[in-house]
């Protein structure tokens, strides 16, 4: 990782798309500063039926049932930012559910979480990530957790290499025994 501190500190949009891009926390920063929205509401869709918004709205047991919303996961630190009783929300679950995943804000603790949902179970790179979280909502995970995504980023980029190769192997063995067998 030390390596990557010494990259120049801009994204070009050709590294956006690199899924071969490792970028630097300051690299990072710098996304976020530049892609920010103007968007100044309290929730925001920023993935199919998956939500990143603040405390407010995560207590306004109204305006999570215009939004559809059926889930909500709690990234705020401590007690004081949750309601204590489990009834709160009731009980209508769906198994598609519409998730509202929010912090205090919304922007550094949920969007981190939101962030590596995407890189992990949508394949994506934390640069790519951050852009499509960004079309819809300002976020601004703290450095912390920028170098915990990036270590994530690296971490997916080599198990995705090491399972596309022995796939590669394998279909150059098939397609041997094919040829010998004709």
């Amino acid at each position: 990782m030390a390596a990557n501190t010494e990259k120049s500190s801009s994204l070009s949009e050709a590294d956006e798309a690199s899924a071969d891009a490792c970028p630097t926390v300051s690299q990072l920063r710098s996304l976020l500063d530049n892609r920010q929205t103007s968007s100044t509401n309290r929730v925001d869709e920023v993935w199919p039926n998956l939500y990143l918004g603040d405390l407010n709205t995560a207590n306004n047991r109204y305006e999570l049932w215009k939004l559809g919303i059926t889930h909500v996961l709690n990234a705020a630190h401590g007690r004081r930012y949750s309601e204590d009783n489990p009834d709160f929300y009731g009980t209508s679950i769906t198994y598609h559910a519409k998730v509202l995943v929010h912090c205090v804000v919304g922007i550094s603790r949920s969007a981190s979480l939101v962030l590596a949902y995407l890189m992990i179970h949508h394949q994506l790179s934390v640069v790519q990530a951050i852009c499509t979280v960004q079309k819809n909502r300002r976020i601004s995970p703290n450095a912390g957790f920028l170098r915990q995504l990036l270590s994530l980023d690296e971490e997916l980029r080599q198990t995705r290499q090491n399972h596309s190769r022995p796939e590669m192997r394998n279909h150059g063995e098939e397609r041997r025994s094919e040829q010998n067998e004709t």
